[in-house]
């Protein structure tokens, strides 16, 4: 399945509280954000787009006009990490290089018509306030004729602020949760920018978001938080990792009585349980929304739509909570509070509205699980650099229902299994079809892919492949690859 976060912009409208008079030192408030880029399509029930911790390009699909370019995009190279799959999710949503590299080319299939992409693009939803106002109106009318009419009411015993809200309700969750997220604004060199959400790591000031939120910012960019009391905090981007779609900024000057947000532990979740998902959905800042975990280990690449080669992988945390443009980044929050996804990408029909062109919510948003986040912000916050898991072996980003298959040909005349590395260590050979790690189904190169990165480089794990019609099954202990490139 695919997504992505890009939309066209709508009127500007304030997309965060207004600093007050106190705000500490920042960098001047940006103009309105462009929409945030939309995620690239990801794998789920749908077909889907992405790259791999190992060597593993996309295959170059044919263009409609029959010049070979792949739908409009340029031809991927050998850098890493791999371009998107077809038919990649909307952002809301790797390691291998010179030898063995992130891909290797093959046969591009037939082109498949009418896949649409839907992403998490920041924007501002200027019909809905409009709405809200329109109700005020008509609410005072209402009472001033009813009390013309002279008619009695009956107040209630307790109202707003003097109801218990006990932890673990959703008012308890957002009530605690909130002040530990910021709504993130980010403005490349260009001017051009988009608005995203992040949560509080540590009390060093760090905040975990999505890289494609924080992309614009990178080189030369500018970045700010501000927090729900309004307050405002210039940001610098201490690491983002392309593959995972995972940014660490710190906020300058930070304050010291921060509250870093608990983690818990994604791989104990269950699908039917609570989520409570935290974001700015088209501007709106600090806005709550429920739902549960609809499907856990969904396999779903994302790109940010911007025609790079490059595409973001993850085994996915999937909920329904809603989740629109400008919840990228933001908490996916279990019924006690803790994070347990980070909101990345959406599915969508792509029909957007409130005339902006943007697609919203349906119901099908995914999340990076936060036990695989922990591990690259730690990365990022240590050495700058995301670190991969990798098999060392171009495979074909085809999309299958038979398996991930090794190539015959490396990229740019690699070998297609890198010599002594883990697949050729284990007696992996080109043309392999690999279906199972460990104990999860594999149904294409995307799928392998993401689970081999919800996986750390050293850990040992068992491949089931097919050989000349034959099952057979290796041990097999992953490597490593530093860096994006």
């Amino acid at each position: 399945m695919s997504t992505e976060n890009e939309g066209t912009a709508v009127p500007p409208a304030p997309s965060a509280p207004p600093a007050p008079v106190d705000t500490p030192a920042a960098s001047p408030q940006p103009a309105a954000p462009h929409p945030e880029q939309p995620p690239a399509q990801a794998p789920a029930a749908a077909p889907y787009e992405g790259h791999g911790p190992f060597a593993a390009h996309a295959p170059q699909q044919p263009a409609a006009d029959g010049s070979g370019a792949p739908y409009g995009h340029t031809a991927p190279d050998a850098s890493w990490p791999p371009p998107p799959p077809p038919g990649t999710p909307t952002y809301g949503g790797g390691g291998g290089g010179g030898q063995g590299g992130w891909g290797a080319s093959y046969q591009p299939p037939a082109p498949k018509p009418g896949r649409g992409r839907g992403g998490l693009v920041a924007g501002l939803l200027i019909a809905a306030l409009v709405a809200g106002g329109l109700g005020g109106g008509l609410g005072y009318t209402l009472a001033k004729n009813n009390d013309e009419t002279g008619s009695t009411t009956v107040s209630a015993s307790d109202t707003g602020g003097s109801l218990k809200r006990d932890a673990g309700t959703v008012a308890g969750v957002a009530a605690k949760a909130l002040p530990s997220t910021v709504t993130i604004q980010a403005e490349g060199s260009n001017g051009e920018g988009g608005t995203g959400t992040g949560f509080v790591f540590d009390k060093q000031g760090h905040i975990v978001t999505n890289n494609h939120v924080v992309a614009e910012a990178v080189d030369g960019g500018k970045l700010s938080a501000t927090f729900p009391d309004g307050k405002k905090y210039a940001a610098e981007v201490v690491g983002h990792a392309q593959g995972y779609d995972v940014a660490v900024i710190k906020l300058q000057n930070a304050p010291s009585d921060l509250n870093p947000l608990p983690l818990g532990d994604s791989d104990k979740v269950a699908v039917g349980d609570s989520t409570i998902a935290i974001g700015a959905p088209f501007g709106l800042s600090d806005t709550v929304t429920t739902g549960i975990i609809s499907a856990k280990n969904r396999p779903v690449a994302s790109s940010d739509g911007s025609g790079s080669n490059k595409a973001s992988y993850m085994s996915a945390l999937q909920t329904d909570a809603s989740i629109n443009p400008g919840n990228s980044g933001g908490p996916l929050l279990d019924a006690q509070g803790n994070v347990i996804g980070i909101n990345s990408a959406i599915q969508s029909t792509s029909n957007g509205g409130f005339g902006t062109g943007q697609a919203g919510s349906i119901g099908l948003g995914f999340a990076i699980p936060v036990n695989q986040a922990e591990f690259v912000a730690k990365q990022l916050i240590k050495s700058g650099k995301p670190v991969y898991a990798k098999i060392g072996a171009s495979v074909s980003l085809e999309e299958t229902a038979n398996g991930a298959k090794l190539t015959e040909q490396g990229v740019n005349g690699a070998d297609p299994v890198e010599s002594g590395g883990p697949a050729a260590a284990a007696g992996l050979k080109p043309g392999d079809v690999i279906t199972k790690l460990d104990d999860r189904v594999i149904d294409s190169g995307p799928t392998l892919i993401g689970e081999i990165w919800t996986h750390k480089p050293g850990d040992k794990v068992t491949v089931t492949y097919e050989r000349g019609g034959k099952e057979r099954t290796t041990e097999l202990t992953l490597g490593s690859k530093v860096g994006d490139d």
